[in-house]
């Protein structure tokens, strides 16, 4: 990283701290960050044991020596509320970009899963703490439902320790809401540009010692460019039961079916001729992702004087229609547990609390493979089972060695083991199954420093550890054995609030081994067929700023932000040397200004990568920098009744969303782009009571 950059880093991080100090001392200002309190009664708890409500979570996730947000489901959706960059797009630290404005999207933390262009990982995602991830660490995207949403915690990178995550990313936790914080109904309705339209309504209440949630939705659009159609439907639901002050138990039940057309890359020349048009391969022609999906959990919650026990169990069952490259069916069963012990007292006369997890997870998939004869199963290629099993032990231990200086100290045992069973071959000699083990155990240090009661410090050192998924293994043409990405990251940064301005930054350096780099590769003679190949990097460094603020301006104007600012680089790499790693923006910058009056609200959004980025590892071909404004304005009539409008890429920009990765482009123009939506505009109403 340029020195130039490290010295902008420290400033950002001691200038907003002393600011917010000059206000506490001048303004005598009150703190709004929070301290933690497990005791009382059922109203102080926020009535769920089980399921904590967005001040509970925000007292304990500020107790994170590191990177960590919460996002308030409520201003997320003063906008259009449908994919990943809607819900989590100002969240700090956090790029999320949708593929071709549609669910499916681009999710990464520090550069996690940096060349994943399809489904997701390097990240653990959760819904109400519960992994949404399959065994083998892939996640969809379409099995989490926005408006069933209270609050999200996004936990970076080692922070996430808590939920048993190592990996580069860390954790990222969709929390629904329960009876005892949701409306007794609510109904949504979003209608906008390309036929796009999402329908929710939900319930919920308290019937004694029994609360429950419900939502239910719909959403479709033909979107922007051509073959670019998207249908889902979702439910979900939890149940919880108090069977006295300190025992509570809650299900879950969660389903989702969604249809999606997916309608390729683009080159630089034909995105800038015409964006909205879809690049079928003349070889399969249509190409989708269709998914159904079902998830039954439950997690009890026992509390023992200054001891809490949380018991949690889930099963899923997924079924994927995948024409691509060729015709992938899958039929995926995924189970696990998750036990945590938290303690909360005193040891050697200081405030510490432990925290013991175990997170056993197992999963099997049943795949065939089809030639894609236009988007059907033509003769069947190829057959298998693959079967991912994870045993992850971890403790954490957080003592107040003064009274305003925590020391954190954490470790993690990990053992992932990867089973291909090959059920389609001639002879012996084509059999191409194989098992493959990762083990290691990850530690962690951290200091955590309340300098005032509304500003803290601190810093981290951390291993992360990421075994590879059956996409990595044997996404491709034939099976590809790659070794486990694992890290070492320090971490230093500062977050707070005074009565003008919210921060939350964090600077970061992480030097990886093994890191599992994914590069479409071609075949197929004059008609190419696009497929993954992932290839183990020697070295590489991951560093960057994540910066996250809220300024309260005169004139009632209100600025929000997420800024990223990326070095990824090889490190002394025998064929790329210290090049930056493709696919991802060098800086992005995610911002809203909006004048507020009571329940009204008006102001312009911005989009800017400002700087071109490579697409290749040779970095011969570019994806070119772009910024696109918005507008925003809405208003909350009453309790029950709001509304919004939205418009997006007001001056129709063709740009580059995301793209795909290859190794060497040779400066040659190449299907790799995947352009964002043009012009577009959405209102929507929301009703409760």
């Amino acid at each position: 990283m340029k020195y130039v950059y490290k010295s902008q880093y420290l400033l950002i991080l001691f200038v907003l701290p002393c600011l917010a100090y000059a206000d506490h001392i001048v303004k005598d200002f009150e703190t709004t960050l929070p301290t933690v309190t497990v005791t009382g009664t059922r109203d102080e708890l926020g009535a769920s044991l089980t399921q904590p409500d967005i001040k509970r979570a925000t007292n304990e996730i500020n107790q994170t020596a590191g990177g960590v947000t919460i996002v308030d489901a409520e201003k997320v959706r003063e906008g259009r509320v449908s994919n990943f960059a809607d819900t989590l797009g100002l969240a700090t630290g956090v790029f999320a970009q949708s593929r071709f404005g549609a669910e499916e999207s681009r999710l990464s933390i520090r550069g996690s899963g940096l060349q994943r262009t399809f489904h997701g990982r390097g990240i653990k995602l959760m819904q109400d703490g519960i992994p949404v991830n399959q065994a083998d660490g892939s996640f969809d995207f379409q099995a989490i439902e926005p408006l069933a949403t209270r609050y999200i915690e996004v936990y970076r990178g080692a922070n996430a320790l808590r939920y048993g995550a190592t990996n580069l990313g860390g954790a990222i936790n969709f929390v629904s809401p329960t009876g005892y914080d949701a409306p007794k109904f609510e109904s949504r309705a979003e209608i906008g540009s390309f036929d796009y339209k999402r329908f929710g309504v939900a319930t919920g209440g308290v019937v004694g010692d029994l609360d429950y949630f419900i939502n239910a939705s719909t959403f479709s659009q033909d979107g922007y460019r051509d073959f670019a159609k998207q249908n889902a439907k979702r439910a979900n639901a939890n149940i919880g039961y108090r069977f006295n002050p300190d025992l509570e138990t809650r299900f879950y039940l969660g389903y989702a079916n969604s249809d999606s057309d997916l309608p390729g890359n683009l080159t630089k020349a034909q995105l800038k001729l015409d964006p909205s048009r879809a690049f079928l391969s003349p070889a399969t022609l249509q190409q989708k992702r269709d998914i159904e999906l079902l998830r039954l959990a439950n997690k009890t919650t026992l509390r023992m004087g200054k001891t809490r026990l949380e018991i949690g169990a889930f099963y899923s069952e997924k079924n994927l229609f995948h024409p691509i490259f060729q015709v992938l069916d899958q039929d995926n069963h995924d189970y696990g547990l998750e036990v945590r012990l938290v303690n909360d007292s005193q040891l050697f006369g200081y405030k510490n609390e432990f925290v013991l997890g175990f997170t056993p997870t197992r999963g099997v998939t049943q795949e065939d493979r089809w030639v894609n004869d236009k988007g059907n199963r033509g003769d069947r290629t190829n057959k298998s089972d693959q079967i991912a099993t994870n045993m992850s032990l971890y403790a954490e231990n957080r003592l107040f060695i003064l009274s305003k200086l925590a020391l954190i100290t954490g470790v993690q045992y990990t053992k992932s083991k990867r089973e291909f069973i090959d059920k389609f071959f001639d002879t012996p000699a084509k059999n191409e199954s194989f098992n493959a083990n990762y083990i290691q155990t990850s530690p962690k240090i951290g200091l955590l420093y309340n300098h005032l009661p509304n500003v803290q410090y601190y810093a981290n050192l951390s291993r992360s550890f990421e075994p590879p998924s059956f996409g990595e293994l044997a996404g491709g043409l034939q099976p590809n054995i790659v070794k486990a990405q694992s890290g070492t990251t320090f971490e230093i940064g500062t977050r707070g609030n005074s009565k003008n301005i919210d921060w939350d930054i964090s600077a970061y350096h992480a030097r990886l081994s093994n890191e599992l780099l994914q590069i479409a590769v071609f075949t197929g003679g004059n008609n190419p067929v696009p497929a993954a190949q992932t290839t183990n990097a020697s070295r590489t460094i991951h560093a960057g700023l994540e910066m996250g603020l809220t300024a309260r301006l005169p004139f009632n104007l209100e600025w929000r932000q997420n800024l990223l600012i990326n070095e990824f680089r090889f490190d002394d790499d025998r064929t790329f040397g210290n090049r930056r790693l493709p696919g991802i923006p060098r800086t992005l910058l995610r911002g809203e200004l909006k004048y507020r009056t009571g329940g009204f609200y008006i102001g312009p959004t911005i989009e800017s990568s400002p700087y071109r980025y490579a697409v290749d590892f040779a970095e011969t071909l570019y994806a070119d920098g772009y910024t696109i404004f918005g507008l925003k304005m809405g208003q909350k009539i009453n309790a029950q009744l709001s509304w919004f409008l939205e418009g997006r890429n007001l001056a129709d920009r063709k740009y580059s969303a995301t793209t795909s990765v290859v190794l060497n482009q040779g400066g040659a123009d190449g299907a790799l782009f995947l352009p964002g939506d043009g012009r577009s505009a959405y209102t929507g109403v929301q009703w409760r009571f």
